[in-house]
């Protein structure tokens, strides 16, 4: 599924602050950031693994990237134990811009409440409306209002 220039893949669940995950098995979730999540940091230039082996709780950070623009917290989508982080990410973080829902993936967790955290996760379909009504352009704002004038005095 695509929204403007943003790939949602159908299998994955998602969060607002834009982290998805995916249900391996019954026994572990992949975690990482989405591409609408990815383009808003720009390039990815460090990433700061949490600690393997520490549970975590569903919205709690489980990492930390560095970008141009700031440093963002990872949220996990899930409770869990850290089972893993992906060591690639440390000699080139920026994976995550080119392939954030295959090779940049972040960390895979153990889940200890699935059935009742899936509930709370968007489906892509969900996440696909979410991020229309983010992408949305308020025309009634004032610079495109002024760019709807520019354009309209200047034919383009």
């Amino acid at each position: 599924m695509k929204v403007d220039t943003y790939d949602i893949p159908e299998n994955y669940y998602y969060i607002k602050e834009h982290e998805w995950t995916l249900i391996e098995n019954t026994d572990t979730a992949r975690i990482g950031i989405t591409d609408y999540g990815q383009k808003a940091l720009r390039e990815v230039t460090y990433f700061y693994a949490g600690k393997k082996g520490v549970h975590v709780k569903r919205m709690e950070t489980i990492c930390e990237i560095e970008t141009v623009k700031c440093v963002a917290e990872i949220l996990s989508p899930l409770s869990g134990e850290v089972l893993s982080f992906n060591k690639a990410l440390f000699s080139e973080p920026s994976i995550i811009n080119r392939e954030p829902y295959s090779r940049g993936w972040i960390a895979i967790i153990r889940p200890t409440n699935l059935d009742h955290e899936l509930k709370k996760l968007l489906k892509p379909e969900l996440y696909a409306k979410y991020i229309e009504e983010l992408t949305k352009i308020d025309e009634t704002l004032p610079i495109h209002k002024w760019r709807k004038g520019l354009e309209e005095k200047t034919g383009e």
